[in-house]
């Protein structure tokens, strides 16, 4: 392998939604870099910072119909049941939730964590606490999708944070949708939530690392029980 290619594969790219952020931190290093030169150094650790927030590396997915794929990159804060958003029309009935907790060093981009039809998306205004926290499925921003899947309807929420502001999603209602295939952005921190039905085992526990469109948070009709854990 060349050096070149070398480069070209140790590069991630960025995505379109981060050119006009981006731009702005440049622009705004310069400007302020020419009064003050310790601000222009501010300015480009800054600059750097938010290229990296909009990276937007590949993913090797499985394409099993049992798995159910992370949604986004970040820290399971939550595997366990709790009532899926109204707005989505599931019902009072408690459902399986697992949740991705995202901060601003995080790839923000979010992929679908299985393959079918795109039912239902709706947008939630509301207001912006620590995507870390058990209240926020309720009383912060989102956006919610209803998929309906191989193994029956699930719904994947964008949570927004304390610093995020703004929720991205570039997917169509009625729409087919392959597993981690990418379908929004939240800027800034924030929380990806998966609600699934019954006849699922989960894969993942608290704590854990997931990998966005890579690692494995749930399976249907696996005949194993939830996996035991230890911190090292």
């Amino acid at each position: 392998m060349s050096l070149v290619d070398s480069i070209r594969n140790t590069l991630v790219p960025i995505h379109r939604e981060g050119y006009p952020f981006i731009a702005g931190f440049a622009g705004a290093t310069i400007i302020l870099g020419y009064f003050w030169e310790p601000l222009f150094w501010i300015g480009l650790i800054l600059t750097a910072w938010c290229i990296y927030f909009y990276r937007d590396p590949q993913r090797v997915t499985p394409t099993d119909d049992k798995l159910v794929i992370s949604p986004a990159d970040g820290i399971v804060s939550a595997v366990g049941p709790a009532i899926p958003p109204r707005e989505l029309g599931l019902g009072d009935k408690e459902m399986t939730r697992i949740s991705v907790f995202m901060n601003v060093f995080s790839c923000h981009i979010n992929r679908s964590p299985v393959r079918g039809r795109i039912t239902t998306i709706v947008h939630k205004p509301g207001k912006f606490l620590n995507a870390d926290l058990d209240k926020a499925s309720t009383e912060n921003e989102r956006n919610g999708l209803l998929i309906d899947s191989p193994n029956g309807e699930i719904a994947v929420v964008q949570i927004a944070g304390l610093v995020a502001r703004r929720i991205v999603c570039w997917a169509d209602e009625n729409t087919a949708i392959s597993i981690g295939e990418r379908f929004g952005l939240i800027r800034f921190g924030s929380r990806v939530d998966v609600y699934l039905p019954e006849g699922f085992t989960p894969r993942v526990a608290i704590g854990q690392t997931a990998v966005g469109g890579e690692s494995v948070i749930a399976e249907f009709g696996g005949a194993a029980s939830a996996p035991l854990v230890r911190i090292s």
